[in-house]
Parts: structure tokens; sequence; C-alpha cells
């Protein structure tokens, strides 16, 4: 796999650049109370430069999740069979305290995640962004009909696991303490998947 080049690696840094500016200028007034004008200003772009990048003001939140987007049609490629590789890659995700599963004390990450769910306009982006992530997997798992109901059963898991963890450390429980109940409640909902979806391996 070749390094990305000069233009391209220019083209990232002001990606993080502009939506660590937005994100930090969010948490500190609040989404509704910052303009784009003011996220372009304070870091030296011009507003044109910024929308494009950016298109819409909420997408300058949503880098920093947007590698997950469509990571669950990625996982399934791994094997063994779909559900036992996206419950594998899940528990990976806890033991490293990844934020996307919820189960991370940071502050900062708290923060982020106080933001994104408690915001009406970035909670509607999310919405539509699990809508692409289930599409994806749909896709990698067939496309029918029962590939859909597949995908929707377990973007739906993913979010209520993750949404659990962070919703009792939010609450102030420590990290420790939550972390066993959040690997066996994935080993519960991940089973359960196992248990009633198709063989897609065998289909």
């Amino acid at each position: 796999m070749t390094e990305p080049g000069l233009r391209e690696r220019k083209k990232q840094r002001t990606y993080r650049v502009l939506s660590d500016t937005a994100v930090r200028l969010f948490l500190e007034r609040g989404f509704d109370a910052v303009s784009v004008a003011e996220v372009a200003a304070a870091a030296e772009v011009s507003k044109p430069t910024l929308f494009r990048y950016f298109p819409a003001k909420e997408d300058l939140v949503l880098y920093r999740i947007a590698d997950h987007e469509g990571e669950a049609a990625r996982v399934v490629a791994e094997g063994p069979d779909p559900v036992t590789a996206l419950w594998r890659h899940f528990l990976a995700g806890l033991e490293r305290c990844d934020p996307v599963t919820g189960l991370n004390d940071d502050p900062e990450v708290l923060a982020f995640h106080r933001l994104l769910y408690g915001t009406p306009a970035l909670a509607a982006r999310i919405h539509a962004y699990q809508e692409r992530s289930e599409a994806a997997l749909a896709d990698a798992l067939g496309g029918d009909l029962e590939a859909r109901l597949a995908a929707a059963q377990i973007i739906a898991v993913q979010r209520v696991l993750a949404l659990e963890n962070w919703r009792r450390i939010a609450a102030g429980e420590r990290l420790a303490d939550v972390r066993e109940d959040a690997v066996a409640a994935a080993g519960r909902a991940f089973g359960r998947l196992a248990a009633g979806l198709p063989d897609f391996d065998r289909r």
C-alpha cells in the first residue's frame, strides 16, 4: 500500500484542522451558537474553502467518526461468518476502549458524545450515517431482503450496546465497572443474532 502524496496529506491535515477547530468551538459554546463563518475565521480559511471540504455544518462534527461508516461491511469479509466477525470486532473495540463502542471515559470523548447525541441536527445526521452503514452491510451480505433485515438488526445491536455503555459512563459509573457488563451484553446480543439470522456463508 503506497503512502499518500504531499497533496493528499495536506488535504487530510486541512480536514482535521477544520473539524478540530469546529468541535472545539461547538463544545465551548454549543453547536447552534457557532456559525460556519466563525469556524472558518478561527481556522484561518475562507467560508467557501470550508464548504469545499465540508458541505454541511454537521459534517464538521461527523468527520471524527467518518472512518467507521461502512466499517461493518468491511469487517464481514474477515470471517469465519459475518456475525462472528462483527462480534469479535466489537469485543476488540471494547478491549481498546474505542470511543465508537461507548466504553471510553476520556473527558473529551464524553463531551464529544454529549455534543453528538444532545444536538438534534447532529442526532439526525447520525441516523443518516447509520442508514448508509446499514445499506453497505446489507450489500455485503447479499443485498436481498434477508440481508437487509439482518443488516438492520446488526446495526441496531451495535448502536444500542454503544449507547448503553456511554450512558452509564456519562452518568458517573467507573469504566472498570461497566466493562464486564459491556462484554457480557455484547455476548448475549451477538449470540442471539447468530442463533436467529440466516447462515449467509451457506445460502
